[in-house]
């Protein structure tokens, strides 16, 4: 069973996997290819002069497998609630996760079928969004939200700042304490 399944693997979902892959969480990342970022050319951006939105999302994934999230392509196609955890069904594969963070962008329609609550969104465009609270979570225990998805900008690098912002809760939940992730020069 892996500790975190995060469904989505753009800005937001791959730095959620970055966090959670590097703090030793068991993580798995489901990318089914249709992250709306893909399209973006991208200027601003902390400490990136510019980048296609494809080759930010690449090099978002590849940090996270560098720290041990297993990254798997596929349409996640069911949820369901398990005794502990969920079982999930993607890329005719099933697996089970303790958590999950949703980080589908503009697609509300899994959260919807599992139970998640939705509401009207307050972007431009984004007509439903995810109900959350402020540590990301849903109405459904051991489902998180972050990103488009859960009410923050389309801009990357708020949706990647609320995929860390969600991934510290969630990892923090599990650890029992705040967690920090700081690295640090060595001399």
């Amino acid at each position: 069973m892996y500790d975190v399944a995060i469904i989505g693997a753009g800005p937001a979902g791959a730095s959620a996997a970055l966090f959670t892959a590097k703090a030793g969480k068991k993580t798995l990342l489901i990318d089914n290819g249709k992250s709306m970022t893909k399209r973006a050319w991208v200027e601003n951006h902390y400490g990136v002069m510019e980048i296609t939105g494809t080759d930010l999302v690449e090099t978002g994934k590849k940090q996270a497998a560098k720290f041990g999230a297993e990254l798997i392509s596929g349409q996640v196609t069911s949820i369901q609630k398990l005794e502990k955890g969920f079982q999930i069904e993607a890329a005719e594969q099933t697996f089970e996760a303790e958590h999950i963070i949703l980080a589908t962008g503009i697609a509300t329609d899994l959260a919807e079928k599992i139970g998640v609550k939705t509401k009207q969104g307050t972007e431009p465009r984004i007509k439903t969004i995810v109900e959350v609270d402020k540590l990301g979570r849903t109405n459904v225990e051991g489902i998180w939200a972050a990103g488009t998805v859960a009410g923050v900008s389309v801009h990357t690098i708020i949706t990647a700042g609320d995929g860390a912002k969600v991934a510290i809760n969630l990892i923090s939940e599990l650890n029992g304490a705040r967690y920090v992730d700081h690295d640090v020069l060595q001399s």
